[in-house]
């Protein structure tokens, strides 16, 4: 049954900002999705430990504002740092359950120094071997105020049965070469994961389906007023600019005719499963493939550079 796999859209929010407590929640709904079966699972961008609200909410752009430099610094405190182990638990969950994971993370890398953080999209593979980390190639908007811009090391896919899986983080899905070179290497099931909300998820999903005749999962996180916890820095002036719905979840699912599986799923923190069959791939791929026979490499191109930035290069002797 290699062809047939059963995918679960884990639509949390985090307990936020707060890294030991959410690890906790996503390993408790790995839980349950294993308890359903499901062969990969897959979480919201960023959800560990959570989106930089503050920016909005808190006149994130004002220069050297305490508040907000405070805010960063938690933050960063409760950041990923895979290097120190910090996903261990969620690997070796993969590992005993025989499932892979794509994980949204805040990672505060030591390969880049070890301060700056970025939008990070890790793959966990069936062995508990993390296989690639995926920093956001351009972080959107105000993210650019805390969030640093990524690499192309990332821009890999996997194979999980029949299956060929790529993914990309929120509004890099729009970015038509960064799509391009997930279809180059042969992707049919795409993960897009959002920070949230069905206006994100709602157009390009279906748009994604029917370009690359893929599956695409598009995951979300939800984020509700009261889902701050006891504790957060600057909590009251957060609650008092902050709207009842941050985001409203928006998961869904297309299929590669382009039509929808699922569609977008909002209001609740909930886990959404389905189950998908790779021959269907094939059926639609007769009248369009974008890299193979719809494509003309004779008159286009596109070069992709897959090392790790770094500012310094030692040369040892």
């Amino acid at each position: 049954m290699n062809s047939i796999i059963k995918v679960a859209l884990a639509q949390i929010s985090p307990v936020w900002l707060d890294k030991k407590a959410t690890l906790e929640k996503i390993l408790s709904t790995l839980e349950e999705a294993v308890r359903e079966q499901a062969e990969l699972v897959v979480f919201g961008e960023g959800l560990l430990p959570g989106y930089p609200f503050w920016l909005a909410l808190m006149d994130g752009a004002s220069w050297n504002k305490k508040e907000v430099k405070e805010l960063h610094r938690h933050y960063a405190l409760n950041a990923v740092c895979i290097e120190k182990g910090d996903l261990d638990a969620v690997c070796a969950f993969a590992k005993a359950k025989h499932i892979s994971i794509y994980l949204g993370v805040i990672e505060r890398p030591e390969d880049r120094g070890g301060h700056s953080l970025y939008a990070s999209m890790v793959y966990i593979d069936q062995k508990g071997v993390i296989q690639s980390v995926h920093r956001k190639l351009q972080p959107t908007y105000d993210e650019r105020l805390t969030w640093s811009p990524g690499d192309g090391n990332g821009l890999v896919t996997h194979q999980l049965k029949d299956f060929t899986v790529s993914g990309l983080n929120c509004w890099e899905n729009w970015m038509p070469l960064a799509r391009a070179a997930m279809y180059a290497q042969g992707t049919n099931l795409h993960v897009a994961c959002w920070p949230g909300s069905d206006h994100n998820t709602k157009d390009i999903t279906r748009f994604i389906a029917r370009e690359g005749r893929c599956y695409v999962l598009s995951v979300s996180s939800t984020m509700f007023k009261e889902d701050f916890p006891e504790g957060t820095p600057y909590l009251e002036e957060l609650l008092k600019n902050a709207p009842a719905v941050l985001t409203n979840g928006g998961s869904a699912i297309a299929g590669p005719d382009g039509e929808w599986i699922v569609a977008p799923q909002v209001g609740k923190e909930e886990l959404i499963y389905a189950t998908l069959d790779f021959n269907k791939v094939l059926e639609e791929r007769q009248n369009f493939d974008p890299v193979g026979h719809y494509s003309r490499p004779d008159v286009t191109q596109l070069q992709v550079n897959r090392e790790r930035q770094s500012t310094v290069k030692f040369i040892n002797g």
